[in-house]
């Protein structure tokens, strides 16, 4: 399991009975998480809560901000649960930085289902020349902009687009436009912004394939998260093990869990799957 450690302003508290109690900057959130089923912990007064919808404590703001390493995020508690940040992608986060970091040359970075931004903002780089972020939801959108103004990158080169990511792809690939690195982070089931239905189990191995012929030949990397219990590691990289030895994409492919610590313990809570491909093997494992 790859294990995001390097948190100081968010921690998990407790995770059991389905619920994670989690230090969210300043502020103590109670959610639920399915996976979390380990010992109850002793923990603090709780600020927020999710039920059915969220409910807040007096002098519990409705947006603040979160600190990771050099970068900062604005968190709100929103109607689907969620507070605009996945934590645990932290260490793809990282492991991104560090390979656009090897490569001497101008890159381009591609972001599909980029929700907020947090991968987006995590690939600013001297070496990246642009990167374009897709999400098919305009509030998405909206918060990945204002992102990108609380840390100052208005002159990263970093396009916003609403789109459908199918339909952005294959305009991509018309208009002869590549990518050095591709990171998708797939919802198991939703919809596009004209009522496109989306299923990954039937949909990521086409998704894989666009992604593919919109990959240049001097790639870096691609990361793929999933979330499904329909689809396991393995799946995920027979899926992509097929679909590189139909291109001209040579390189390495490694998938595994990816997780957060629970405070005081040596339990880990589990958010997904992480698969990664990238050009070097002595990078693919970091």
């Amino acid at each position: 399991m790859r294990i995001s450690k390097d948190w100081i302003d968010y921690q998990i508290i407790s995770a059991s009975d389905e619920y994670k109690i989690e230090k969210v900057g300043p502020y103590v959130l109670k959610r639920p998480d399915p996976l979390a089923q380990f010992l109850p912990a002793q923990t603090p007064s709780i600020d927020a809560s999710y039920t059915e919808q969220w409910h807040l404590n007096s002098g519990v703001p409705e947006a603040w901000t979160l600190k990771y390493k050099h970068l900062n995020f604005i968190i709100k508690p929103t109607k689907f649960k969620h507070i605009g940040i996945f934590p645990e992608q932290a260490v793809n986060w990282d492991w991104m930085h560090e390979v656009i970091d090897s490569a001497d040359r101008p890159l381009r970075i591609l972001n599909l289902f980029g929700y907020t931004g947090g991968a987006t903002l995590a690939c600013v780089h001297e070496n990246v020349e642009e990167i374009v972020h897709v999400d098919a939801l305009k509030s998405a959108i909206v918060w990945t902009q204002d992102n990108i103004k609380l840390n100052h990158f208005e002159d990263a080169h970093i396009r916003t687009i609403v789109d459908d990511v199918m339909k952005f792809i294959q305009r991509e690939k018309r208009r002869g436009r590549t990518y050095h690195g591709i990171i998708m982070d797939p919802p198991s089931f939703g919809r596009g912004p004209k009522g496109e239905r989306w299923k990954i189990e039937t949909q990521l191995q086409p998704l894989l394939q666009a992604c593919l012929d919109i990959l240049d030949d001097d790639a870096l990397f691609m990361v793929i998260n999933t979330y499904t219990t329909n689809l396991s590691s393995k799946d995920v990289t027979q899926i992509l093990s097929s679909e590189l030895k139909q291109s001209n994409h040579k390189g390495y492919i490694h998938s595994d869990t990816i997780g957060l610590p629970v405070q005081n313990s040596n339990d880990v809570l589990s958010g997904g799957i992480t698969t990664r491909w990238c050009y070097r093997e002595d990078l693919l494992r970091r």
